[in-house]
């Protein structure tokens, strides 16, 4: 027992006189989030959005490539917050959100952006769009009931991830859609067709919502191409990472090694020239060379980071839960096996799953549902991603997948009698009128 006190006496005599290091080392890092979180939620009141309905032309003959360029001048929102703007006044990257809506059939177009910036997104757009039609609009999520769901209103909806790293590309128009860079419209094959023309199909009591939204993005915030070029790689060289590894020692301890024992440590790497006969990239497949070929064109381009959900909602005794298909169907035209693939992010997913947790989801599954319905309807309302204010679920897109998932298209791609569309062109006056 004497041992035992000579042992923790001096231990509580310092636990006596810094027991107050302890809670200041456990509650330091929630501090730091709340304190962020704060100061985030002021600078978001000095940053005003507003939403701007787009009405494409009844003709489109512009390539996919023009709407390329249209990301790239949005690109330009891209203003990184210094180490005091951050912390102090809660300055962060703001962002965009993309959206396509059927509401009872119609079809709408809206950019919600920050008003500062209406400028730039009209610039970019009109530079390769001239005859869109870009309006202020009303928020349409808040001309439904707000307590969704309800006895009258109900709702379904997702998150979006990829089943590979984001650095593997999706299909895009450059190799799958586009045929060729001069080809019209009408030859065109759309992803947007099959999404458009299952909106065109909603009836009234029903809405239909996809959200895209992004932030521009470098490898300073998003290491994107250090995490590439290691994936490459282990593509090029067929490195597995989960073998082949050793236990490293400090050049001290070999160098001990080899006076006391003459001998080189166990796991001392013998210097050996390896001789190619062919380089390593020469020993890929087809296959596999198309993968590490589409990796490194993926950073190549400017990108962004973001997230994307959809929610199909209505009156319960008019909507049809079996809408949501169009929309997957939708994102499934950007699915390949060798490279990547979107899918429903189960932890945003509105349906809860009955079995496991010894019962408790069965016990708890009405007050679980509706929680989830709500957080997911918050979260569409405010564009935030799903987990907010924690970090992550977000994912990387560049500009040509961007392109492809969101573009202007005429009637003669999709034919959607829905789709909102100016009829006829805006001209100038002619410079020689009287008058002018």
């Amino acid at each position: 027992m004497e041992v035992f006190w000579t042992i923790v006496s001096p231990i509580w005599a310092i636990f006596k006189v810094w027991w107050w290091v302890l809670p200041l080392l456990i509650l330091w890092r929630p501090f730091l989030f709340m304190w962020i979180k704060w100061r985030q939620d002021l600078y978001a009141k000095t940053v005003p959005n507003m939403l701007l309905e787009l009405k494409m032309p009844a003709e489109v003959d512009r390539p996919f490539r023009a709407m390329e360029q249209v990301f790239a001048g949005f690109w330009m929102l891209y203003d990184p917050p210094d180490w005091w703007e951050t912390w102090w006044e809660g300055k962060y990257q703001v962002a965009m959100a993309i959206e396509v809506t059927s509401i009872g059939g119609d079809i709408h177009f809206y950019i919600r952006t920050p008003k500062d910036l209406r400028n730039l997104i009209e610039s970019s757009i009109y530079a390769q769009y001239p005859e869109v039609e870009i309006t202020e609009a009303e928020d349409y999520t808040l001309k439904i009931p707000q307590d969704i769901p309800n006895k009258t209103w109900d709702l379904w909806g997702s998150d979006y991830e990829f089943i590979k790293p984001d650095i593997y590309p999706i299909k895009t128009y450059s190799r799958f859609f586009e045929e060729s860079p001069a080809a019209k419209e009408e030859k065109r094959v759309d992803p947007l067709a099959s999404l458009l023309e299952g909106l065109a199909k909603v009836e009234p009591g029903e809405q239909i919502w996809v959200q895209i939204r992004i932030k521009p993005v470098t490898n300073a915030e998003n290491n994107y191409k250090d995490r590439a070029t290691t994936e490459v790689n282990k593509l090029v060289y067929r490195q597995d990472s989960s073998k082949g590894k050793t236990k490293k020692h400090s050049l001290i301890k070999q160098a001990l090694d080899v006076v006391l024992t003459g001998q080189p440590p166990a796991d001392f790497p013998e210097e050996k020239e390896e001789r190619f006969i062919l380089p390593p990239e020469m020993k890929l497949t087809p296959g596999e060379r198309e993968v590490v070929s589409q990796v490194e064109q993926k950073i190549s381009k400017v990108m962004f980071e973001g997230f994307i959900r959809f929610i199909i909602l209505g009156e319960r005794d008019k909507w049809h839960k079996a809408n949501l298909k169009n929309v997957l169907a939708f994102f499934a035209n950007f699915n390949t096996e060798n490279l990547n693939s979107f899918k429903p992010w189960s932890p945003s997913i509105t349906k809860i799953h009955k079995h496991g947790r010894l019962f408790f989801n069965i016990l708890f599954y009405e007050r679980k549902l509706y929680l989830r319905k709500r957080r997911l309807f918050r979260k569409y309302q405010a564009r935030l991603w799903y987990n907010y204010p924690k970090p992550g679920k977000t994912f990387i897109l560049n500009l040509e997948e961007l392109a492809t998932m969101f573009h202007f298209v005429g009637r003669a791609a999709v034919p959607a009698p829905m789709v909102q569309r100016i009829e006829a062109k805006k001209a100038e006056p002619p410079i020689n009128l009287p008058g002018t």
